[in-house]
Protein backbone atom coordinates (compact mmCIF):
# COMPACT_ATOMS: atom_id res chain seq x y z
CA UNK A 1 0.00 0.00 0.00
CA UNK A 2 2.80 2.55 0.91
CA UNK A 3 4.16 1.55 -2.32
CA UNK A 4 1.25 3.07 -4.45
CA UNK A 5 1.54 5.64 -2.66
CA UNK A 6 4.67 6.19 -3.62
CA UNK A 7 4.07 5.60 -7.31
CA UNK A 8 1.23 8.13 -7.23
CA UNK A 9 2.68 10.81 -5.56
CA UNK A 10 5.70 10.28 -8.21
CA UNK A 11 3.06 10.18 -11.32
CA UNK A 12 1.49 13.53 -10.80
CA UNK A 13 4.34 15.70 -10.75
CA UNK A 14 5.22 14.06 -13.66
CA UNK A 15 1.90 14.21 -15.61
CA UNK A 16 1.60 18.08 -14.71
CA UNK A 17 5.53 18.22 -16.31
CA UNK A 18 4.34 16.53 -19.81
CA UNK A 19 1.12 18.78 -19.92
CA UNK A 20 3.13 21.67 -19.39
CA UNK A 21 5.66 20.80 -21.90
CA UNK A 22 2.91 20.43 -24.68
CA UNK A 23 1.35 23.80 -23.76
CA UNK A 24 5.32 24.95 -24.06
CA UNK A 25 5.77 23.25 -27.52
CA UNK A 26 1.84 24.14 -29.21
CA UNK A 27 2.84 28.10 -28.14
CA UNK A 28 6.21 27.88 -29.76
CA UNK A 29 4.31 26.22 -32.57
CA UNK A 30 1.88 28.99 -32.88
CA UNK A 31 4.46 31.66 -32.34
CA UNK A 32 6.26 30.27 -35.68
CA UNK A 33 3.27 30.39 -37.52
CA UNK A 34 2.78 33.57 -36.48
CA UNK A 35 6.39 35.12 -37.47
CA UNK A 36 6.30 32.90 -40.96
CA UNK A 37 4.67 36.01 -43.89
CA UNK A 38 3.26 34.62 -46.97
CA UNK A 39 4.89 36.32 -49.75
CA UNK A 40 2.19 38.65 -51.84
CA UNK A 41 2.37 40.90 -54.88
CA UNK A 42 0.16 44.35 -54.27
CA UNK A 43 -1.86 46.87 -56.59
CA UNK A 44 -3.55 50.06 -55.45
CA UNK A 45 -7.51 50.22 -56.19
CA UNK A 46 -7.42 53.07 -58.70
CA UNK A 47 -9.96 54.99 -60.68
CA UNK A 48 -10.84 54.66 -64.30
CA UNK A 49 -13.31 54.16 -67.16
CA UNK A 50 -14.75 50.56 -67.46
CA UNK A 51 -16.89 48.94 -70.42
CA UNK A 52 -19.80 46.56 -71.26
CA UNK A 53 -19.16 44.79 -74.36
CA UNK A 54 -20.89 42.40 -76.07
CA UNK A 55 -19.11 39.89 -78.49
CA UNK A 56 -20.29 37.94 -81.40
CA UNK A 57 -19.25 37.21 -84.89
CA UNK A 58 -20.15 39.29 -88.28
CA UNK A 59 -19.11 38.23 -91.90
CA UNK A 60 -17.86 41.03 -94.03
CA UNK A 61 -19.15 41.98 -97.45
CA UNK A 62 -17.77 44.63 -99.90
CA UNK A 63 -20.41 47.44 -100.04
CA UNK A 64 -18.98 48.37 -103.85
CA UNK A 65 -18.90 45.32 -106.18
CA UNK A 66 -19.47 45.44 -109.48
CA UNK A 67 -19.78 42.10 -112.28
CA UNK A 68 -18.59 44.03 -115.63
CA UNK A 69 -20.62 42.29 -118.44
CA UNK A 70 -19.93 42.60 -122.35
CA UNK A 71 -22.78 44.64 -124.01
CA UNK A 72 -21.62 43.33 -127.82
CA UNK A 73 -20.46 40.18 -129.29
CA UNK A 74 -17.32 39.48 -130.65
CA UNK A 75 -13.57 38.72 -130.13
CA UNK A 76 -11.36 39.28 -127.48
CA UNK A 77 -8.18 41.43 -128.43
CA UNK A 78 -6.93 42.99 -125.80
CA UNK A 79 -6.90 42.58 -121.65
CA UNK A 80 -5.24 44.91 -119.99
CA UNK A 81 -5.66 44.02 -116.53
CA UNK A 82 -5.53 40.72 -114.53
CA UNK A 83 -6.80 39.47 -110.83
CA UNK A 84 -5.46 41.54 -107.69
CA UNK A 85 -5.02 44.88 -110.06
CA UNK A 86 -6.14 48.04 -108.68
CA UNK A 87 -8.92 49.53 -111.60
CA UNK A 88 -10.15 53.38 -111.24
CA UNK A 89 -13.77 54.02 -112.91
CA UNK A 90 -13.79 54.47 -116.67
CA UNK A 91 -10.20 52.71 -116.94
CA UNK A 92 -10.05 50.17 -120.29
CA UNK A 93 -10.09 46.55 -118.69
CA UNK A 94 -10.57 44.85 -122.64
CA UNK A 95 -11.18 45.71 -126.19
CA UNK A 96 -13.49 43.64 -127.75
CA UNK A 97 -12.78 43.28 -131.50
CA UNK A 98 -15.56 46.05 -133.29
CA UNK A 99 -15.20 46.23 -137.20
CA UNK A 100 -19.01 44.84 -137.61
CA UNK A 101 -20.17 47.59 -135.61
CA UNK A 102 -18.04 50.25 -136.76
CA UNK A 103 -19.22 49.44 -140.54
CA UNK A 104 -23.02 49.61 -138.82
CA UNK A 105 -21.76 53.41 -137.75
CA UNK A 106 -20.39 54.81 -141.00
CA UNK A 107 -23.37 53.06 -143.56
CA UNK A 108 -25.82 55.16 -140.50
CA UNK A 109 -23.70 57.84 -140.61
CA UNK A 110 -24.04 58.06 -145.09
CA UNK A 111 -27.51 57.66 -144.47
CA UNK A 112 -28.14 60.84 -142.29
CA UNK A 113 -26.17 62.86 -144.62
CA UNK A 114 -27.89 61.89 -147.41
CA UNK A 115 -31.21 62.84 -145.80
CA UNK A 116 -29.70 66.26 -144.77
CA UNK A 117 -28.58 67.15 -148.34
CA UNK A 118 -32.05 66.64 -149.65
CA UNK A 119 -33.50 68.05 -147.21
CA UNK A 120 -31.00 71.52 -147.79
CA UNK A 121 -31.88 71.00 -151.66
CA UNK A 122 -35.59 71.21 -150.88
CA UNK A 123 -35.20 74.36 -148.12
CA UNK A 124 -32.93 76.10 -150.81
CA UNK A 125 -35.81 75.81 -153.57
CA UNK A 126 -37.06 78.90 -154.42
CA UNK A 127 -40.02 77.98 -155.98
CA UNK A 128 -41.71 76.45 -152.50
CA UNK A 129 -44.86 75.74 -154.53
CA UNK A 130 -43.28 72.13 -155.98
CA UNK A 131 -42.53 70.85 -152.77
CA UNK A 132 -45.02 68.87 -150.96
CA UNK A 133 -45.27 69.50 -147.41
CA UNK A 134 -45.85 65.55 -146.66
CA UNK A 135 -42.40 65.24 -148.67
CA UNK A 136 -41.02 67.52 -146.29
CA UNK A 137 -42.38 66.31 -143.12
CA UNK A 138 -41.38 62.19 -144.14
CA UNK A 139 -37.95 63.26 -144.92
CA UNK A 140 -37.50 65.19 -141.62
CA UNK A 141 -38.59 62.14 -139.94
CA UNK A 142 -36.31 60.30 -141.98
CA UNK A 143 -33.46 62.10 -140.27
CA UNK A 144 -34.28 61.84 -137.28
CA UNK A 145 -34.78 57.89 -137.66
CA UNK A 146 -30.92 57.63 -139.20
CA UNK A 147 -29.65 60.13 -136.28
CA UNK A 148 -31.27 57.52 -133.69
CA UNK A 149 -29.82 54.91 -135.71
CA UNK A 150 -26.15 56.24 -136.01
CA UNK A 151 -25.99 57.29 -132.36
CA UNK A 152 -26.71 53.53 -131.83
CA UNK A 153 -24.17 52.11 -133.95
CA UNK A 154 -21.77 54.19 -132.01
CA UNK A 155 -22.80 53.47 -128.76
CA UNK A 156 -22.02 49.74 -129.66
CA UNK A 157 -18.63 51.00 -131.20
CA UNK A 158 -17.69 52.84 -128.09
CA UNK A 159 -19.21 49.35 -125.84
CA UNK A 160 -16.36 47.63 -127.59
CA UNK A 161 -13.92 49.03 -124.78
CA UNK A 162 -14.99 47.35 -121.58
CA UNK A 163 -14.89 50.00 -118.91
CA UNK A 164 -14.67 49.74 -115.31
CA UNK A 165 -17.72 51.64 -113.44
CA UNK A 166 -16.41 51.85 -109.80
CA UNK A 167 -12.80 52.38 -107.86
CA UNK A 168 -11.50 48.65 -106.77
CA UNK A 169 -9.63 45.61 -107.52
CA UNK A 170 -9.76 42.87 -110.09
CA UNK A 171 -11.44 39.81 -108.13
CA UNK A 172 -11.88 37.29 -110.96
CA UNK A 173 -11.32 37.45 -114.78
CA UNK A 174 -13.83 35.36 -116.89
CA UNK A 175 -12.41 35.69 -120.54
CA UNK A 176 -9.20 34.80 -122.20
CA UNK A 177 -6.84 36.36 -125.19
CA UNK A 178 -8.87 35.48 -128.48
CA UNK A 179 -11.84 34.12 -126.94
CA UNK A 180 -15.35 34.88 -128.35
CA UNK A 181 -17.19 36.85 -125.70
CA UNK A 182 -20.78 36.69 -125.93
CA UNK A 183 -23.11 39.60 -125.82
CA UNK A 184 -24.02 40.01 -121.60
CA UNK A 185 -21.37 37.49 -120.73
CA UNK A 186 -19.85 38.49 -117.77
CA UNK A 187 -15.98 39.39 -118.23
CA UNK A 188 -14.43 41.25 -115.07
CA UNK A 189 -15.66 40.86 -111.02
CA UNK A 190 -14.53 43.98 -109.43
CA UNK A 191 -14.88 44.81 -105.47
CA UNK A 192 -14.27 47.99 -103.67
CA UNK A 193 -12.55 46.89 -100.48
CA UNK A 194 -11.51 50.10 -98.89
CA UNK A 195 -14.44 50.24 -96.60
CA UNK A 196 -16.27 47.32 -95.64
CA UNK A 197 -19.60 46.38 -94.04
CA UNK A 198 -19.60 43.66 -91.16
CA UNK A 199 -22.80 41.81 -91.32
CA UNK A 200 -23.95 40.18 -88.06
CA UNK A 201 -27.33 39.45 -86.77
CA UNK A 202 -28.19 39.55 -82.97
CA UNK A 203 -31.15 38.66 -80.01
CA UNK A 204 -33.82 40.77 -80.47
CA UNK A 205 -32.89 41.48 -76.65
CA UNK A 206 -29.86 43.31 -77.62
CA UNK A 207 -31.88 45.34 -79.93
CA UNK A 208 -33.06 47.94 -77.00
CA UNK A 209 -28.89 48.74 -76.52
CA UNK A 210 -28.03 49.08 -80.00
CA UNK A 211 -27.47 52.82 -82.31
CA UNK A 212 -26.58 54.83 -85.24
CA UNK A 213 -22.96 55.47 -84.90
CA UNK A 214 -21.93 53.18 -81.96
CA UNK A 215 -18.50 51.92 -81.13
CA UNK A 216 -17.58 48.27 -82.37
CA UNK A 217 -14.29 46.59 -82.67
CA UNK A 218 -13.46 44.39 -85.54
CA UNK A 219 -10.59 41.52 -84.64
CA UNK A 220 -9.54 38.61 -86.71
CA UNK A 221 -10.86 34.90 -86.36
CA UNK A 222 -7.14 34.07 -85.86
CA UNK A 223 -6.12 33.87 -82.16
CA UNK A 224 -2.05 33.78 -83.35
CA UNK A 225 -2.82 36.56 -85.20
CA UNK A 226 -0.44 39.82 -84.60
CA UNK A 227 -2.99 42.20 -86.43
CA UNK A 228 -4.50 44.98 -84.85
CA UNK A 229 -7.93 45.41 -83.90
CA UNK A 230 -9.84 47.76 -86.02
CA UNK A 231 -12.33 50.20 -84.78
CA UNK A 232 -15.68 50.07 -86.38
CA UNK A 233 -18.96 51.89 -86.09
CA UNK A 234 -22.61 50.79 -86.60
CA UNK A 235 -24.40 52.10 -90.00
CA UNK A 236 -27.45 50.64 -90.03
CA UNK A 237 -30.12 48.63 -87.71
CA UNK A 238 -32.41 46.65 -89.14
CA UNK A 239 -35.94 47.80 -88.11
CA UNK A 240 -37.55 44.18 -88.50
CA UNK A 241 -36.94 40.89 -85.95
CA UNK A 242 -36.71 37.73 -88.27
CA UNK A 243 -39.52 35.80 -86.97
CA UNK A 244 -37.57 32.29 -87.72
CA UNK A 245 -34.24 33.17 -85.70
CA UNK A 246 -35.05 35.59 -83.31
CA UNK A 247 -32.53 37.77 -84.63
CA UNK A 248 -32.37 41.46 -86.41
CA UNK A 249 -29.14 42.31 -88.70
CA UNK A 250 -26.79 45.00 -87.83
CA UNK A 251 -24.88 46.72 -90.53
CA UNK A 252 -21.50 47.97 -89.42
CA UNK A 253 -18.91 50.42 -91.45
CA UNK A 254 -15.56 48.87 -91.00
CA UNK A 255 -12.58 51.23 -92.34
CA UNK A 256 -9.70 48.71 -94.71
CA UNK A 257 -7.77 51.41 -95.90
CA UNK A 258 -4.76 49.32 -95.21
CA UNK A 259 -6.67 46.40 -97.00
CA UNK A 260 -5.61 43.73 -94.30
CA UNK A 261 -9.46 42.37 -94.09
CA UNK A 262 -11.00 40.98 -97.18
CA UNK A 263 -14.86 40.25 -98.06
CA UNK A 264 -16.17 37.11 -97.29
CA UNK A 265 -14.09 36.78 -93.97
CA UNK A 266 -15.19 35.53 -90.81
CA UNK A 267 -14.12 38.14 -87.89
CA UNK A 268 -15.65 38.38 -84.10
CA UNK A 269 -16.65 41.63 -83.26
CA UNK A 270 -17.13 43.23 -79.80
CA UNK A 271 -19.92 46.27 -79.55
CA UNK A 272 -19.59 49.10 -76.96
CA UNK A 273 -23.10 48.98 -74.84
CA UNK A 274 -21.90 51.41 -72.35
CA UNK A 275 -19.41 53.00 -70.58
CA UNK A 276 -18.78 53.95 -66.56
CA UNK A 277 -16.47 56.79 -65.85
CA UNK A 278 -14.69 57.41 -63.22
CA UNK A 279 -15.25 54.30 -61.19
CA UNK A 280 -13.28 51.74 -59.33
CA UNK A 281 -10.97 49.46 -60.72
CA UNK A 282 -9.38 46.65 -60.06
CA UNK A 283 -7.16 43.15 -62.20
CA UNK A 284 -9.45 41.06 -62.52
CA UNK A 285 -6.93 38.00 -61.49
CA UNK A 286 -7.18 39.73 -57.73
CA UNK A 287 -10.39 38.57 -57.41
CA UNK A 288 -11.18 35.82 -54.93
CA UNK A 289 -13.90 33.26 -55.81
CA UNK A 290 -15.42 31.83 -53.05
CA UNK A 291 -18.76 30.17 -52.18
CA UNK A 292 -19.99 31.81 -54.84
CA UNK A 293 -18.64 35.32 -53.61
CA UNK A 294 -15.88 37.64 -54.69
CA UNK A 295 -13.48 39.17 -52.86
CA UNK A 296 -10.41 41.05 -52.74
CA UNK A 297 -7.80 40.93 -50.07
CA UNK A 298 -6.82 44.10 -48.63
CA UNK A 299 -3.31 44.97 -46.61
CA UNK A 300 -3.76 46.38 -43.37
CA UNK A 301 -0.44 47.12 -41.95
CA UNK A 302 1.62 43.58 -42.12
CA UNK A 303 -1.93 41.55 -42.09
CA UNK A 304 -4.15 40.46 -45.78
CA UNK A 305 -7.98 41.17 -44.76
CA UNK A 306 -10.54 39.43 -46.38
CA UNK A 307 -13.31 41.78 -47.82
CA UNK A 308 -16.44 40.56 -50.19
CA UNK A 309 -17.03 43.04 -52.94
CA UNK A 310 -19.78 43.94 -55.74
CA UNK A 311 -18.61 43.54 -59.17
CA UNK A 312 -19.72 45.80 -62.11
CA UNK A 313 -18.30 45.95 -65.67
CA UNK A 314 -15.44 44.17 -67.02
CA UNK A 315 -13.43 45.03 -69.86
CA UNK A 316 -10.16 42.88 -70.51
CA UNK A 317 -8.72 42.05 -67.14
CA UNK A 318 -9.97 45.54 -65.56
CA UNK A 319 -13.39 45.09 -63.36
CA UNK A 320 -15.37 47.67 -62.06
CA UNK A 321 -15.79 47.48 -57.85
CA UNK A 322 -19.48 48.65 -56.83
CA UNK A 323 -18.80 48.29 -52.72
CA UNK A 324 -16.27 46.73 -50.84
CA UNK A 325 -12.98 48.70 -50.85
CA UNK A 326 -11.66 52.52 -51.33
CA UNK A 327 -9.50 53.85 -53.83
CA UNK A 328 -5.98 54.12 -53.28
CA UNK A 329 -6.40 50.79 -50.38
CA UNK A 330 -3.66 48.00 -51.32
CA UNK A 331 -4.98 45.09 -52.49
CA UNK A 332 -3.34 41.83 -53.34
CA UNK A 333 -3.05 40.63 -56.68
CA UNK A 334 -0.85 37.48 -56.71
CA UNK A 335 -0.51 35.42 -54.41
CA UNK A 336 -4.16 35.52 -52.49
CA UNK A 337 -4.74 31.65 -53.04
CA UNK A 338 -2.20 30.87 -50.11
CA UNK A 339 -4.09 34.14 -48.23
CA UNK A 340 -6.66 33.36 -45.34
CA UNK A 341 -8.11 36.33 -43.72
CA UNK A 342 -5.64 38.27 -40.94
CA UNK A 343 -3.03 36.24 -42.42
CA UNK A 344 0.66 37.78 -41.96
CA UNK A 345 2.18 38.72 -46.00
CA UNK A 346 5.41 40.08 -46.93
CA UNK A 347 4.82 42.43 -50.00
CA UNK A 348 7.60 41.93 -52.12
CA UNK A 349 8.34 42.85 -55.92
CA UNK A 350 7.14 40.93 -58.90
CA UNK A 351 10.78 40.11 -60.03
CA UNK A 352 10.97 38.41 -56.37
CA UNK A 353 8.10 37.17 -56.43
CA UNK A 354 9.07 34.82 -60.06
CA UNK A 355 12.05 34.15 -58.17
CA UNK A 356 10.15 32.40 -55.19
CA UNK A 357 8.16 30.31 -57.20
Amino acid sequence: MDRFISIKKLAIPLLCIVSLSACTGEEEQKKQEEKFAIPVETALVETGDVSSFYSTTATLEAPEESHVMSRIAGIVEQINVEEGDRVTKGQVLAVIDAKRQRYDFNRSEAEVQIIEQELNRLNKMSNKEFISQDAMAKLEFNLQAAKAQRDLAQLQVKESQITSPIDGVIAARHIKLGNMAKEFQELFYIVNQDQLHGILHLPEQQLASLRIGQHATIMHQQQNTNLPSIDATVLRISPVVDAQSGTFKVTLAVPNKDATLKAGMFTRVELKYDTHEDVLTVPYNALINQDNTQALYVIKDTKAERREVTLGYRENNIVEILSGVSAGEQIVIRGQQNLKDQSLVEIITPLSFAAIR
